[in-house]
């Protein structure tokens, strides 16, 4: 399988399904193609190539079939490798991790637009102005943090339900916000996040994002070209 992939420093959707292949150990190719929106523009026709969505991530399975969307990708992995551990074995818990997972997919909307992800930056002034000028950040992140200790006391940790899976993999971007903005959270999130930072597949990936040393400026609201 290949998985094509935006830049790590910036793209939360590709992040969702390499780290979630990479910490179940699922074998892929990486095929990254660098964020360029301009019209024609490299990124643009290899995107096209491969999906008629035109965006990243795209799964192209072993016989060329491709798979675009974070959740059919998740789905896609779940029936080709059904004891990898990508939803948990029990089926209330299955069910409720991939209601986390919808509503990551289709909500959080002013957290996403206040806060793009952006691993290599640390911008807690920009965090604390969000913070103080958008209520429905502040809603967003309250939402977020009652999803994953309600998660967490169910399963007993240490991630979403139990061990690192797809709901963990879709959060990790937001883990990604939490830290570069510094947005306030409680204890029991601060562990959380600090153990999705550290677990393989998220780690990997940070390291991988910091080599890149990239400025795609559509995705830098805060900060002037270098």
């Amino acid at each position: 399988m290949k998985l094509a992939i935006g830049n790590k420093n910036y793209s939360s959707w590709s992040m969702r399904p390499w780290v979630l292949m990479r910490a179940l150990g699922l074998p892929f190719e990486e095929v990254m193609l660098r964020f360029d929106f301009r019209a024609g523009s490299p990124f643009r026709q290899a995107v096209a190539q491969i999906s008629p969505a035109g965006k990243v991530p795209v799964l192209v399975l072993d016989d060329g079939f491709t798979v675009w969307d974070t959740l059919a990708i998740t789905e896609t992995l779940a029936e080709r490798f059904p004891a990898a551990g990508v939803w948990p074995a029990d089926a209330n818990a299955r069910a409720r991790a991939r209601s986390l997972c919808a509503e990551m997919h289709s909500g959080f909307g002013a957290l996403r637009n206040h806060c793009p992800m952006n691993i290599e930056a640390q911008l807690p002034e920009v965090g604390a102005r969000v913070w103080a000028e958008h209520e429905a950040v502040r809603c967003d992140v309250a939402r977020i943090e009652q999803l994953w200790s309600e998660a967490l006391e169910a399963s007993g940790g240490p991630f979403l339900f139990g061990a690192f899976g797809a709901a963990d993999a879709f959060y990790a971007p937001v883990v990604m916000r939490l830290l570069t903005y510094a947005l306030p959270m409680s204890d029991t999130t601060r562990a959380y996040v600090e153990r999705v930072r550290t677990s393989p597949g998220v780690a990997a990936w940070i390291a991988e994002a910091l080599t890149e040393r990239d400025f795609v400026t559509e995705d830098e609201p805060y900060r002037p070209a270098p």
